[in-house]
């Protein structure tokens, strides 16, 4: 996808970006550890349930996939939360994503931070739901690829400015994409579609730092240790 050297000079920048100055950010909590105030869902008929200050999405036998999507729209934003996937399960998390009656009959499409805990491991990557299909994975990154803990809790760190769209997974730089495409949209937690029910995908602490129309990052931002 790009040169090692490339790929080097990008590491290093979104290292600087993510782990430099700290403090200042203004970080609103979407999940409020008890409810589903704030969230719908859409798509497929998948449960989503509260229990334990966590968020359980279960998959139901041969539904299509489903999302539960922030009622509120975003467009340049730092979001953080944590997921625990079960190995069966593969998901992800929709940012400036969309459902409209003109595309697909309302069908949930647009940017997907990838959960990914099979061999191929591109849990960071970045892939156009319904849309394009993957804009940015991980085969040339091994150290994100490695960055994946399995039967964990992991973190997962999003920034979105203008057309860049930035990721990190457990403080490993993800992607780096520039793409101009979507500007807003909602943002959703995904349970994949799947021939069984029950897998399950977890997610709690999610926060997000809505920027507004700004053009430029906060100097300071808090992050998660």
């Amino acid at each position: 996808m790009f040169s090692k050297a490339l790929a080097v000079a990008l590491s290093l920048s979104v290292i600087s970006a993510f782990a430099g100055n700290r403090l200042n950010g203004k970080w609103e909590v979407l999940f409020d550890g008890q409810t589903l105030t704030g969230w719908q869902q859409r798509g497929g008929k998948a449960l989503y349930k509260v229990e334990n200050g966590m968020i359980i999405g279960l998959s139901v036998k041969d539904t299509p996939n489903s999302f539960l999507c922030t009622k509120k729209d975003y467009g340049n934003f730092i979001l953080e939360l944590e997921f625990w996937v079960d190995e069966e399960m593969n998901s992800g998390i929709q940012i400036r994503s969309n459902s409209l009656e003109s595309y697909r009959d309302g069908r949930v499409h647009g940017y997907q931070v990838e959960i990914d805990p099979s061999e191929r491991a591109w849990t960071g990557g970045i892939y156009d739901e319904a849309r394009r299909g993957w804009l940015y994975d991980l085969r040339n990154n091994e150290a994100a690829r490695k960055a994946f803990k399995h039967g964990e809790w992991n973190l997962l760190h999003i920034e979105v400015m203008g057309p860049s769209i930035r990721t990190w997974l457990n403080g490993v730089p993800a992607a780096n994409l520039l793409d101009s495409m979507t500007a807003t949209g909602f943002i959703a937690l995904q349970v994949h579609q799947k021939p069984k029910d029950g897998v399950r995908v977890r997610w709690r602490n999610i926060r997000i730092m809505d920027l507004g129309t700004t053009t430029e990052f906060p100097a300071k931002v808090t992050v998660s240790e």
